[in-house]
């Protein structure tokens, strides 16, 4: 089906092998990415890598677990954002917190409505967005670009936040599928929609590009982002291993397990990004 639809192209959306995907994402840059069970681009993150990023910004919508452990063991990160990074029941996320004990990258606490209402702000071309929830906590003795206002429809003191809008370069998330338009499929992940709105440009992998039109129905055009807000897309079967995509396929609980041993020191971990980062067959 790919080849009936151009080498290079779906729609007026570029079609990219994997490298040159993750080849669009400079060092330094801002990139949105998706919790654990939404669809994180796996295969595009250990491409980061191989790339050898640096000092990129990631912000968490809202949380993340084992890819920001391995972009942070790889040395890739400059700045996190987020409310959480955890690997759940599958173990500490150590390389995250080795890097951080170390100040290898500057840490931005957030909550996870304070990140939904900034990327909302961005999404909605707004500079800033009020939020209430934040009064009263240490959060905002960390951040400085948070600020305390009075409500200026109100008489009486009455204090809110104002949370700077962020503005991703790129959202990267993987999705089950795209058509032949360019037109990606994230059913009611909203979040996914969400950085995509809010970023210059979304950078997605799929489990495969279908010959279809997902905006002729109303029912499949409700759960699709259009192609306006991608920037490229790459055809990656199981692209979110070894973490589940929705439905489609589950955790796999060896490898996590299995990564969650090997990433407890750095040695084990630059072992395990020999075998399933650096050698691509391992990782298929």
């Amino acid at each position: 089906m790919t080849k009936e639809l151009g080498p290079n192209l779906i729609g007026q959306v570029p079609l990219q092998d994997l490298d040159r995907l993750a080849a669009q994402i400079p060092h330094g840059a801002k990139i949105a990415v998706p919790p654990d069970y939404s669809g994180v681009a796996m295969a595009l993150t250990r491409a980061m890598i191989r790339r050898s990023l640096r000092d990129l910004h990631v912000v968490c919508v809202p949380i993340s677990g084992l890819q920001v452990d391995m972009l942070a063991g790889a040395g890739c990160i400059g700045t996190v954002e987020t409310s959480a990074i955890t690997l759940g029941e599958y173990g500490t996320a150590h390389r995250f917190q080795a890097a951080l004990r170390a100040k290898q990258f500057r840490m931005m606490d957030a909550t996870c409505p304070a990140v939904h209402a900034a990327i909302q702000a961005a999404g909605k071309g707004l500079p800033f967005m009020p939020l209430r929830g934040l009064l009263g906590t240490d959060l905002l003795k960390n951040r400085p670009d948070w600020q305390v206002i009075d409500n200026p429809f109100e008489k009486h003191n009455d204090p809110i936040v104002l949370l700077p809008a962020i503005k991703p370069d790129f959202a990267v998330f993987h999705a089950p599928f795209a058509d032949r338009n360019g037109n990606v499929f994230i059913g009611r992940r909203r979040e996914l929609v969400a950085m995509a709105h809010a970023s210059t440009a979304s950078l997605v992998t799929v489990e495969e590009i279908r010959d279809v039109d997902l905006l002729a129905s109303e029912e499949s055009a409700a759960g699709t982002l259009t192609a306006a807000y991608i920037g490229g897309i790459a055809e990656v079967p199981r692209g979110a291993w070894p973490l589940k995509l929705w439905d489609i396929y589950e955790y796999d609980e060896a490898h996590l397990k299995l990564y969650g041993e090997m990433a407890r020191t750095a040695e084990g971990f630059a072992r395990y990004c020999d075998e399933f980062v650096h050698d691509r067959k391992a990782a298929e």
